[in-house]
């Protein structure tokens, strides 16, 4: 499964995002906790969207969460967010 696309299309379609980048950083965490060989566990977000703006950080990162969807957000092991 590529959750790097399914990120990236949940996103853009729930945010309409001035900017978006995902980064799969998995290979990264090699022998860290939460890697597994051959899957992507570990993400980076960079996004900017209009949506943002009037949001705390704490709001903004439950509503990114909210639109990933339980399913996805236990899937993976690590997610950071870089809101510009």
């Amino acid at each position: 499964m590529n959750y790097v696309n399914i990120i990236e299309k949940t996103l853009r379609k729930t945010f309409e995002p001035v900017f978006l980048e995902v980064i799969d950083e998995s290979e990264q965490h090699r022998g860290h906790v939460g890697f597994r060989d051959g899957t992507q566990t570990h993400f980076k977000i960079i996004i900017r969207a209009k949506i943002f703006e009037k949001m705390s950080r704490v709001s903004r990162e439950r509503a990114i969460h909210k639109a990933l969807g339980s399913d996805l957000m236990q899937s993976i092991h690590a997610l950071s967010i870089n809101f510009q």
